[in-house]
């Protein structure tokens, strides 16, 4: 109503403000008199701007595709208009459909497609379609597609299908299909399948597929199947098959075709790669200990994680030889290879890494700390599935962490018994 009257009053100050200023003294008032009568062109000139913001108004007012908007009822255009709008200004506008250009200062509400640009300080909203460029501090919300860019400072949500860049500062949100560019400062959350990049800082995660590059600073979670590289800081999952790489802390995938790089890498059913970590598992992982010594480190233990083909070894021992007679400490990691021989006979070779904490061992010679880089081949023979005996040769370079040279150097010599 308010604005009605507002529309009313327009056509009217075309005249009253004229004659007002015509009755007054001012001073460039009477210059713009004596232009008015001494030069016809001006006379011209003058009818034909009045003749053009009489069409304006009559664009806005019967045409309605241009939208100024200060709240729900004062606008040029009533909420539950049909027609396409191409030029809306205001604070907090609703509108049929957009063809252009829109920016509110609190919010845009557009019923169904918003093709072009549409820029808001809070929320957008555009009920069907959003084909171009959405900008909000808040949310940007789409309830069918979302074709090109949408930035917001927290929330996108897009009902059906993302294509193109989606940047949020805390989630997106799309729904069952998805490709592009996905951006968010917590997560990134996909209906049934998404391809492109997906980059978050807590997780990302996919109800079914997902193809190209996952990366999270936590957690990567793919319903179904994985084609592509995951990275995170923490965890990678994969429920049923992966086909690319796992970069992570842990990696879980039913099925692999492959790799998986992480400390602990574990797959359900079947994998055609590799996996390389301290710990590489699968159901059929046997998990075994390992007591056994040598002349490097008379005492040790270990816990042996052993595959068809790969294993790897955790372990920690006591008493290095190389320091004085004084209590020492060490821990190492080994990944090997295992080829059966003959029944329960097998032989295999390792490459390893030893850590030792020389204690009060430590003098000008000898540091409070050295690494070891070794070797070995090993002869086993398990007499019954959970217990077996195993004799190793190899060789070793125990070397400082503070310079590049050598503390010690020898072969090694080891024996030992395999439980469980």
């Amino acid at each position: 109503m308010i604005w009605i009257v507002i529309e009313m009053l327009f056509p009217a100050l075309l005249i009253i403000l004229p004659m007002s200023l015509y009755r007054s003294n001012l001073f460039f008032m009477a210059k713009f008199y004596l232009r008015m009568a001494g030069s016809e062109s001006a006379r011209k000139l003058y009818v034909q701007c009045m003749l053009i913001f009489l069409l304006l108004y009559h664009y806005v007012y019967a045409g309605g595709h241009f939208g100024i908007s200060i709240w729900k009822d004062i606008c040029t255009q009533p909420h539950d208009s049909t027609q396409t709008t191409y030029i809306n200004i205001g604070l907090l506008s609703t509108m049929n459909r957009l063809n252009g250009v829109g920016i509110n200062a609190l919010g845009s509400v557009v019923h169904d497609d918003m093709n072009g640009v549409q820029i808001t300080g809070l929320a957008n909203l555009a009920g069907g379609t959003m084909r171009g460029v959405q900008l909000a501090g808040i949310s940007n919300i789409s309830g069918d597609n979302t074709v090109g860019l949408s930035a917001a400072g927290l929330v996108n949500i897009t009902g059906d299908r993302a294509q193109g860049v989606v940047i949020s500062g805390l989630t997106s949100i799309g729904g069952d299909n998805n490709s592009g560019l996905m951006i968010s400062g917590f997560m990134n959350v996909t209906g049934n399948m998404a391809s492109g990049l997906h980059f978050s800082g807590i997780a990302n995660i996919t109800g079914q597929i997902f193809g190209g590059l996952m990366a999270s600073g936590l957690l990567n979670v793919v319903g179904e199947h994985m084609n592509g590289l995951q990275i995170a800081g923490i965890a990678n999952i994969t429920a049923s098959k992966l086909n690319g790489v796992q970069v992570a802390l842990c990696n879980y995938a039913t099925k692999a075709r492959g790799l998986q790089i992480g400390l602990v890498n574990y797959y359900k059913e079947d994998m055609k790669g590799f996996q390389l970590g301290l710990v590489n598992a699968n159901p059929d992982t046997k998990v075994q200990m390992m007591v056994y010594g040598g002349n490097a480190t008379p005492a040790n233990i270990g816990v042996r994680f052993k595959n068809q083909l790969f294993y790897t070894i955790l372990g920690v021992g006591s008493m290095y030889q190389g320091l004085n007679d004084k209590f020492s400490a060490s821990a190492s990691y080994r990944a090997g290879l295992s080829f059966p021989l003959y029944k329960g006979l097998s032989i295999s070779g390792d490459l390893g890494y030893q850590h030792i904490e020389a204690f009060d061992n430590k003098d000008e010679v000898i540091p409070k700390r050295l690494y070891a880089l070794q070797a070995r081949a090993n002869l086993e023979y398990q007499f019954t599935k959970k217990f077996g005996i195993f004799a190793t040769g190899g060789y070793g370079l125990t070397r400082f962490y503070n310079k590049s040279s050598n503390y010690d150097k020898g072969a090694i010599i080891e024996a030992g018994i395999v439980l469980f």
